[in-house]
């Protein structure tokens, strides 16, 4: 009887060991990192939807910020304006929400613009084309997609310029997903020929609604694009998500080249497609 009490009892002794070593394992362990210095982010994407007149536009500034803070800190108090060939547009801020807003800017295709910020005594500038974009012409939707015939798969074609070689932003926006999804694509091998975006995505079922947005783009753009949706994961990641190494995109800081800010300057004319799931 000693014995078989003795056993029971080491049994439990253990059974209690490991119950504390899952335990343990549970507990939450917080690395220290270094601090770095903040860095200027500019969101810049001057977008021209077709049948509009382009005049309103914005312009986002923030920092950078600890890897375990939840607040992004808003840039205030800073001079925004872009320049073309013969005017200056000024972006004044919204108080105290970092958005610098424009309500005449004048958006013409192939214009060259340059992109000013001034801030914290530091000046940034970027440069850029406004690029064209064909009209999304038709969408189809197919039952049958996918490798094993089995998932909705929905394509929206547009017809491209064969007289220039052309680069674009397609932007897939949906009821079911919080964030939109991204893909970049050019006419390397559809040069003047109908060109198509294709969505497809498990979750997808009849009657939900999905938004597609070709964008024109430069070809500096979309190879800063790809390297980012590499980074972010590929057609489910988003290229404006603050990214998980440095990418620089094209500001160029006038006082300071070592304290260089994320974000690029694009200009692009945009086309839009609504489609319900069939």
């Amino acid at each position: 009887m000693v014995k078989f009490i003795y056993k029971v009892t080491t049994f439990i002794i253990l059974l209690v060991l490991m119950a504390l070593s899952f335990v343990s394992c549970e507990d939450v362990v917080d690395v220290d990192l270094d601090t770095a210095n903040p860095n200027l982010v500019i969101e810049a994407s001057i977008l021209w939807k077709k049948g509009t007149n382009g005049n309103e536009q914005k312009i986002k500034l923030s920092t950078t910020t600890d890897y375990y803070s939840n607040v992004i800190p808003l840039v205030s108090g800073a001079t925004v304006f872009i320049t073309d060939s013969s005017n200056t547009y000024n972006f004044i801020e919204n108080p105290g929400t970092g958005e610098y807003i424009c309500g005449n800017f004048n958006p013409i295709i192939n214009e060259t613009y340059v992109l000013t910020v001034i801030a914290n005594g530091e000046t940034y500038i970027a440069t850029e084309k406004l690029k064209a974009v064909p009209t999304i012409d038709t969408v189809q939707q197919d039952d049958e997609g996918g490798f094993l015939g089995d998932e909705i798969e929905v394509k929206f074609f547009y017809q491209d310029n064969g007289l220039t070689n052309d680069f674009y932003l397609i932007q897939f926006n949906s009821n079911f997903s919080l964030l939109p999804e991204y893909d970049v694509t050019n006419d390397e091998f559809f040069q003047g020929n109908q060109m198509f975006g294709l969505y497809t995505n498990e979750d997808m079922k009849p009657s939900d609604v999905l938004t597609f947005t070709l964008h024109g783009i430069s070809e500096r753009y979309y190879n800063y694009l790809n390297v980012l949706l590499g980074i972010s994961g590929g057609n489910g990641g988003s290229p404006f998500n603050t990214p998980p190494a440095t990418v620089r995109g094209n500001f160029v800081n006038q006082t300071n080249s070592d304290n260089f800010a994320f974000g690029y300057f694009s200009l692009s004319e945009i086309d839009t497609k609504t489609y319900i799931i069939q």
